[in-house]
């Protein structure tokens, strides 16, 4: 066996590879055997489709006919393109918009959930239900519910008084139906929440209460305060999620076209920055340019947590 250097003898460092017994040499063979089909899979479809992407966004390539380099020109093209702007105009209002209310009402929900009643477990399901309904299967009930003729939403106005709007041919009403689906389905937001709360120490609680702080002042000081990372975390995963949103766009604009699927319907109101990429990949058939399109999403998304992580020691309280 070889010898190892006397200073790394004295340093303790674990010997590498060539220092290693059999035994350890066995071990870490079988292991890498084990983990063979997980690398194989990800380097055949994660790091090269990756990889190949970054090439084509550099090319103009329509699948049927071999790629052509041509530099950044399917960059500069985004930055005329108007409909690009347009995505990211409406994708940008999901995610300040969608996400916001997301946050905010998982975590009342939580709080709410987090009361000792009689029935709390029943309560904890009927919330959690709605988040593992299929997305497209509640995407079409949602449809249902929103019909402008027949909908439940507008029936429950018209008895009240109020006219109902045109959720899925309006402009206007468009992204705040997709919103209000986004709503319906927290609950797995609400159970991360819920298992935050649960990590709050109730002698804090209890030490605040003898201090005379109200149920209100104890949620806004000791609560809010405590259960920030998870909202930290809450907020990343909705953000990446939201620049990634499809499936509902896309079902919703099924029938929102009379004739038909057209994606970004009513007047492009739901043409989202993923129903874009999608359209010009798959319709259109420009893989350079969806590529170009896919990599810029990739650098807003890292900007966007980069920036998200870097503010969050401003409000972020991590106890010890």
């Amino acid at each position: 066996m070889a010898q190892l250097p006397a200073e790394t003898k004295r340093k303790g460092k674990p010997p590498l590879f060539w220092g290693w017994s059999r035994q350890t040499r066995r071990n870490f063979a079988t292991g890498m055997a084990f983990i063979s089909l997980w690398i194989i899979g990800f380097l055949a479809f994660n790091l090269y489709p990756m990889i190949a992407s970054l090439y084509y966004s550099f090319t103009e390539y329509h699948i049927k006919f071999p790629p052509v380099w041509i530099g950044l020109q399917n960059y500069s093209d985004m930055l005329v393109d108007q409909r690009f702007y347009m995505g990211l105009e409406n994708t940008g209002y999901m995610v300040l918009i969608g996400v916001s209310l997301e946050l905010v009402l998982s975590f009342m929900c939580a709080v709410l959930l987090n009361l000792k009643v009689r029935g709390q477990s029943i309560y904890r399901v009927l919330y959690y239900l709605p988040s593992i309904v299929p997305t497209v299967a509640g995407s079409l009930l949602f449809m249902w519910i929103l019909n402008p003729a027949s909908g439940m939403i507008n029936r429950v106005l018209g008895y009240v008084g109020l006219p109902g709007p045109d959720w899925l041919h309006d402009p206007l009403w468009a992204k705040p139906a997709l919103i209000l689906l986004g709503l319906w389905g927290i609950g797995g937001t609400i159970i991360i929440y819920l298992s935050g709360l649960q990590d709050v120490p109730v002698s804090l609680l209890e030490a605040a209460q003898l201090d005379g702080a109200s149920w209100l002042q104890r949620l806004r000081y000791v609560t809010i305060p405590m259960v920030s990372p998870i909202t930290l975390y809450n907020l990343i995963t909705g953000v990446i999620g939201m620049f990634q949103y499809f499936t509902q766009a896309y079902v919703f604009a099924s029938a929102s076209s009379p004739m038909g699927a057209s994606l970004g319907s009513p007047l492009d109101s739901t043409l989202f920055y993923s129903v874009y990429l999608y359209h010009v990949g798959f319709q259109y058939l420009k893989m350079g340019y969806a590529s170009a399109m896919a990599w810029v999403l990739f650098i807003i998304i890292l900007v966007c947590t980069l920036l998200l992580m870097r503010l969050s020691n401003r409000w972020t309280y991590y106890a010890g």
